[in-house]
């Protein structure tokens, strides 16, 4: 339970500086709340009761706040920046994204080393990081499917191809037969990318399968003519000791002579059929694939499709698909709870670095070839 600030009477007068810290934490706490109270307006059932939670502790940390300022607690503050785009965000990107924002918010708490907030809070602001982690990775489990093949797929169309178009671009050749190399670089790199998704998906999802008990062998436990050391080595082979094997299928047998269902319940031996919902389908890999390839190809081709030619095509070239790769890995590094700027950095270092190469091989290629 929060502890309660000291009173106006016992309390000295604050200053400037905290008024001004005291009334920051009073606006983040009750955009926080507003974020968790807008999150559950769009869910249902557990979760939602788990989201009007957090918004009730985040009211209550915000009460603190509000008794600790005072009078200084009016005019109220104003609305923070987070707090008047993450319900923008939750429309645009769906609860996974504001989830994953407010776990970083949550992270990010200067509770624990602020002597003005109660040991209590600092060990609410922990534990709702927890609960925000555990919301978020459900959703992060739901997209991962899809959202592996999508960011790799715009990714390699972007690095690819404006590698491909840098380095013909670099030996000399003209604009036309440049624009014509990247979209043949689209359209192949796609195809080529759908294919490899396809295939990729399809043989993990055959490898699992193969792995997963036949459903209907419970189903014949009745009627064995084994004894219960033989039904036994079923259960040693998918990891039990020997006498633990030997107690289950002592259990199952008993119980086959009494009632067919309870055997089938007691065995497990042909499970419910696997969800592969963090592999997702192959069809829907390979769609996402094909798609955010040609997204991500398209752009270093840009300059080259409205009429820009030479340096000032490549300079064009080389920034858009910074700009894209910059806001990928944030994206990423948002969806994971880092922060968005490392991530960013990275996917921009990784395209230039392959993009320099090529360019410099043409370089090469173009000065020996004249």
């Amino acid at each position: 339970m929060t502890s309660a600030p000291q009173s106006p009477e016992t309390a000295a007068a604050p200053s400037r500086t905290q008024i001004k810290h005291w009334r920051r934490h009073l606006a983040e706490e009750r955009a926080e709340g507003k974020v968790y109270r807008d999150l559950a307006m769009r869910r249902e059932g557990e979760e939602r009761e788990i989201l009007l939670g957090l918004a009730e502790a985040e009211a209550r940390h915000e009460r603190y706040w509000y008794e600790l300022l005072g009078p200084h607690a009016h005019p109220a503050p104003r609305q923070t920046l987070r707090g008047a785009i993450m319900p923008l965000l939750a429309r645009l990107f769906g609860s996974v994204f504001v989830l994953a924002l407010a776990q970083r918010s949550e992270q990010r708490n200067d509770y624990e080393i602020d002597a003005d907030a109660s040991s209590a809070m600092a060990a609410d602001e922990r534990i709702h990081s927890e609960v925000v982690r555990s919301l978020a990775a459900r959703h992060r489990q739901r997209l991962s499917g899809t959202l592996r093949p999508a960011i790799f797929g715009v990714n390699d169309g972007l690095v690819s191809n404006l590698s491909l178009v840098l380095g013909v671009g670099a030996t000399g050749i003209s604009t036309h037969a440049i624009l014509l190399t990247g979209l043949t670089g689209l359209l192949a790199g796609a195809l080529s990318m759908a294919a490899g998704e396809f295939i990729s998906v399809r043989s993990q999802i055959e490898l699992l399968e193969a792995s997963t008990p036949d459903p209907g062998t419970g189903e014949v436990v009745p009627a064995l003519d084994v004894n219960a050391n033989e039904l036994a080595l079923i259960y040693r082979a998918r990891g039990e000791d020997e006498h633990e094997a030997v107690a289950h299928a002592k259990l199952v047998l008993s119980a086959a002579n009494i009632d067919p269902r309870s055997a089938r319940q007691i065995s497990h031996i042909g499970d419910e059929a696997p969800n592969y919902e963090e592999i997702g389908t192959a069809k829907r890999a390979a769609l996402s694939s094909f798609v955010l390839f040609s997204v991500g190809a398209i752009i270093p081709c840009l300059p080259y499709l409205v009429g820009l030619s030479g340096m000032v095509a490549v300079a064009a070239s080389a920034l858009l698909v910074g700009a894209a790769l910059c806001l990928t890995g944030g994206a990423v590094g948002v969806l994971s709870g880092k922060a968005p700027l490392p991530s960013a950095m990275r996917q921009l270092a990784i395209g230039y670095g392959a993009a320099t190469i090529t360019y410099l091989l043409g370089l090469a290629f173009g000065t020996s070839a004249s």
